[in-house]
């Protein structure tokens, strides 16, 4: 059985895009489309940056979907691929999860990027620019990460934000809270703890605001019953019923992204092979998580065409 994986945040970079654009008109269409339902020159800024621009959370959520469907657009177009006859299910990490649904046409192309700029918005205006934070925990499993969090808490939001693998585990809530969880780290017996450079703490209950926001939103869009079943973060198990994929999706924006208990289930179901699309992030975790798993990462038209050849 094969899984078709989306990346999340932190898989951006400037001039994501170009070389699938300048080779595929499928791709540079499906960009098109993007900034028509955004009214923005993203693309633009995916291309030329600067770095910060790209970097600011409402411009790389839509980004990183765009490339990813854009890269499965051209898979399409170009090879006659068929995702839901070469797949079993999909999954994504954290925004990720938005382009997956899209893969599955639970929603179009111009839905998705304005569902994305919006979360994108609501998580930045949920908590004050320096309020909160988040790290990554290195040689750490989630019972050590979540034994540290509980004791640099000290009365703020400190929890688990991503459990990644079984090496690494991200933790979000009040700055200070995180920086004495990084403080206290060779205490709980975990190797590193690395404060990120994100501009919000994602998936904690501060995001509570934005979570209220995605309901509003999410309540007002067209969402289809998806082509394969899709792993949803929060459950770490596959859903297909729209209106659970809403509640879930609402759920996800202050719950933990379960993604080492998603890859482990989807293994347990019989899942061997892992595809990711539009970014080379999840596939190392897979590993980490499956080690005998097969795993294919497709970004570049050479990755496109091997992976064709191959399915």
């Amino acid at each position: 059985m094969r899984a078709f994986l989306f990346p999340g945040q932190g898989s951006q970079s400037v001039g994501m895009g170009k070389a699938l654009a300048d080779a595929s008109p499928a791709a540079k269409a499906l960009f098109q489309e993007v900034d028509d339902a955004l009214s923005q020159h993203l693309f633009r800024i995916m291309v030329e940056g600067p770095d910060s621009d790209l970097t600011l959370t409402e411009n790389a959520q839509p980004a990183i979907m765009a490339n990813a469907i854009a890269t499965l657009r051209v898979m399409q177009k170009e090879g006659g691929f068929s995702l839901s006859d070469k797949g079993d299910y999909v999954a994504g990490h954290s925004l990720g999860e938005y382009s997956a649904l899209c893969a599955v046409e639970a929603f179009d192309i111009a839905t998705t990027a304005r569902l994305l700029k919006l979360r994108g918005q609501a998580m930045q205006a949920a908590v004050p620019v320096g309020e909160g934070a988040m790290a990554a925990l290195l040689g750490a499993d989630i019972d050590k990460a979540q034994a540290l969090a509980d004791a640099a808490a000290q009365g703020e939001v400190c929890t688990v934000a991503n459990d990644n693998d079984p090496s690494q585990v991200v933790i979000s809530g009040h700055r200070g809270a995180i920086e004495r969880a990084v403080a206290l780290v060779r205490d709980h017996g975990i190797k590193r703890g690395v404060l990120l450079p994100v501009s919000a703490p994602f998936h904690c209950p501060l995001m509570q605001p934005a979570a209220e926001a995605m309901q509003a939103a999410l309540a007002k869009a067209t969402i289809n019953a998806p082509l394969l079943p899709v792993y949803a973060n929060v459950l770490a198990a596959p859903i297909a019923d729209p209106e659970d994929i809403k509640a879930r999706l609402v759920e996800q924006v202050t719950g933990r992204v379960r993604w080492r208990e998603s890859v482990a289930a989807m293994w347990d179901a019989g899942v061997t092979e892992y595809v990711e699309i539009g970014g080379k992030v999840l596939g190392p975790m897979v590993k980490r998580i499956a080690p005998d798993a097969t795993v294919r990462s497709i970004v570049t038209m050479d990755d496109i065409e091997a992976a064709l050849a191959a399915f």
